[in-house]
């Protein structure tokens, strides 16, 4: 799969000194972290839950499938996109986030001035 193409319009960008933000960003890199860990944790349970579900559908009898019926596809679908793939969107975003971050972190020196996103900025306020 392609990952989006990551591009910061100027008006969006910061400038900060570099050692007003590096003692910032561990805590901001462990914070995102412990975000895509949630994210993925619901992605994970949303499909056991479906295979449980479809489990217990395969499991009954003919004639209680006939009654109780099946998910249409398209439910399926929609279930899929909200409960997986805009969730894992998130993730990919907080991933460049992160990679973002960990760039600044690695090679900045404390006295040079270095430009930052604006929701960085709002979370260094």
């Amino acid at each position: 799969m392609t990952d989006p193409i990551s591009y910061i319009p100027p008006s969006r960008l910061r400038h900060r000194k570099a050692a007003e933000v590096i003692p910032f960003l561990s805590t901001y890199i462990a914070k995102r972290e412990q975000e895509i860990a949630e994210i993925e944790q619901m992605v994970e349970r949303y499909e056991k839950r479906r295979l449980q579900e479809e489990r217990t559908y395969q499991s009954m009898s003919t004639l209680r499938r006939m009654i109780s019926g099946k998910k249409p596809a398209h439910h399926l679908a929609v279930e899929y996109i909200h409960y997986v793939k805009r969730p894992m969107e998130k993730v990919r975003s907080l991933r460049l986030e992160i990679e973002q971050a960990r760039a600044i972190l690695n090679t900045s020196d404390p006295s040079e001035i270095i430009a930052v996103s604006s929701e960085l900025a709002e979370e260094l306020n």
